[in-house]
């Protein structure tokens, strides 16, 4: 491998040699869902007999992953059907990246109405018209590359999403080229709040005043995202809330974990911050048949909690 594709595949996200699965019966793939600028795929899957104006969730993987590979290992199909609602798993390919990762990276992929941004918004509005969602209760997260692509929708589209997940991700617009991209990943800016804030409040449609809500999820063992990314990603978020980065309360989860929570003005949780002692990178699950447990383990899936529970839990999607 060449230095300079190296450090592309480490700018990505996720340095692998395995190639993406390829998408598997639980998963119905849509073709036609707009002019689908970033040359993404579209999978869905939802629970028989969903209702109308149930939530909707788009989930993104991380690279060298596929659709299918997060849909089978992320834990998301249990709670789409335990709680109702759909399921969006945009997918990349190597034609786009040559790890199959999302560019959130390239200003021209992660801005508001252009390219993978746009594609993915794109598959919003499918869904929703195919299933009739809640337009109020539309949700996004995504892993490592999945995840700083998350910042960046959550940026732009502030309009469109009620709340984000971000999982070993990296804070909205930290990088705009390659290399930038790499020195975010192992050693972010230490940008003020209000900085950081900024770079939101740019990609936003002017005159946004309502934010979503963000669950930020760090491995304080992880060595290709580095933790200081949730720091930094906390204050940008914290202070786009209009927000301070003390939290309003701190408990333990299992799986070695630590929640702070940050409350907005009116006392509810807008920002919370999901610390995993001794986790490296990938995404939290912990296999089992009870109700706060979720997906499998296997690369870049590692055995600690079940994230997507905490996550529908923080979002609502439970009914609180």
């Amino acid at each position: 491998m060449s230095t300079a594709i190296a450090v592309l595949a480490l700018a990505a996200g996720l340095l692998s040699a395995a190639p993406p699965a390829s998408a598997g019966s639980g998963l119905t793939q849509v073709t036609r869902f707009g002019s689908n600028p970033g040359n993404l795929s579209m999978y869905t899957y939802a629970p028989q007999g969903l209702p109308a104006n149930a939530p909707l969730v788009i989930a993104l993987h991380g690279c060298t992953q596929s659709a299918n590979d997060y849909y089978s290992h992320s834990g998301w199909p249990k709670y789409a059907d335990q709680y109702g609602f759909a399921l969006v798993f945009p997918q990349t390919s190597s034609a786009n990246n040559v790890n199959s990762c999302f560019n959130w990276f390239q200003p021209g992929d992660a801005a508001r109405g252009q390219g993978e941004s746009l594609s993915i918004k794109q598959m919003v509005d499918k869904a929703v018209a195919q299933y009739g969602s809640d337009t109020r209760r539309v949700y996004i997260t995504g892993l490592s590359a999945g995840g700083a692509m998350t910042a960046d929708m959550l940026a732009a589209y502030p309009d469109v999403f009620a709340g984000g997940a971000i999982d070993s991700g990296i804070p909205a617009h930290c990088a705009d080229s390659v290399i930038a991209a790499y020195t975010c990943m192992f050693s972010p800016p230490n940008k003020t709040p209000a900085q950081w804030g900024d770079l939101v409040r740019a990609s936003a449609p002017g005159g946004t005043t309502s934010w979503p809500r963000l669950a930020i999820w760090q491995g304080t063992a992880d060595t290709t995202v580095a933790p200081a990314n949730a720091t930094e990603l906390r204050d940008q978020w914290t202070n786009v809330q209009g927000i301070s980065q003390t939290p309003s309360s701190t408990r333990p989860l299992p799986g070695n974990t630590i929640l702070d929570t940050y409350n907005d003005t009116a006392g509810r949780p807008a920002v919370q911050v999901y610390t995993v002692t001794g986790m490296g990178h990938g995404l939290a699950v912990n296999p089992g048949n009870g109700s706060d447990q979720c997906g499998t383990s296997g690369t870049y899936y590692l055995n600690s909690l079940c994230s997507s529970y905490y996550t529908a839990r923080f979002w609502g999607l439970d009914g609180s």
